[in-house]
């Protein structure tokens, strides 16, 4: 098996020396480098080409945001996993925006934030339901009139299946999920996402979801609805 290449980067030795500690005892990740804040990161991705940076977001100088937004701009990027102290923070839904997979949170137990690694390395982003629930819940509201008009003219360019799956995404469903409930094969789903993410031209699933969040396609879904 080949091993995850990782990089970190966090303004805080501590917190770097921890992470490597942690992801020391997985024999499928390496540690290929280290960066202590934004603007080392795109000649350390140059020269260590890791598969996923597990990026703090708050640094002195380059913040998290904007290095995740310069590494997302680049042909064959790595993925990206923020880190925060925060559940709701407008600085993880503005990386989330950017391109990055997930988020973790630094008091994360040891063996999720491993698993998070894991789970971005195979495509999969790091959002439960819940979570992207919270979070899309903390801005609703914010120019929201002229997020959903945008968002809903982008997805306009979506054929009706496509729109189908672009909510079950939303809705933090896996592919065998979508493919259950929409009554399609997970080849299928899979090849619906990526023209998705194609016409749309966004990185990740969790860009689907919050593009359909920003459309009005998951109203019914936020918290204190009723059914």
């Amino acid at each position: 098996m080949t091993a995850i290449r990782l990089l970190l980067v966090d303004d805080d030795p501590l917190v770097r020396a921890g992470l490597s500690l942690m992801m020391g005892g997985a024999q499928d990740i390496e540690i290929v480098g280290e960066a202590a804040d934004g603007g080392e990161v795109e000649a350390l991705v140059d020269r260590t080409r890791p598969d996923v940076v597990l990026m703090d977001i708050r640094m002195p100088s380059v913040d998290g945001l904007t290095a995740t937004r310069r590494l997302r701009a680049r042909r064959d990027a790595p993925q990206v996993v923020v880190l925060t102290t925060f559940h709701a923070d407008e600085q993880v839904l503005r990386a989330l925006r950017a391109g990055a997979a997930g988020f973790v949170l630094k008091d994360t137990p040891p063996a999720r934030i491993v698993d998070a690694v894991r789970r971005v390395a195979a495509g999969d982003p790091v959002l439960s339901p819940a979570v992207t629930r919270q979070l899309m819940a903390h801005v609703a509201g914010t120019a929201a009139d002229d997020r959903r008009a945008r968002a809903r003219a982008r997805l306009a360019v979506l054929g009706e299946r496509e729109r189908e799956v672009t909510l079950a995404v939303g809705r933090g469903l896996s592919n065998a999920e979508i493919a259950a409930a929409l009554f399609m094969s997970v080849a299928t789903v899979k090849t619906h996402v990526s023209r998705v993410l194609a016409k749309l031209d966004l990185n990740n699933r969790v860009q689907i979801a919050l593009l359909a969040y920003d459309a009005g396609l998951l109203d019914d879904d936020r918290p204190g609805r009723d059914d």
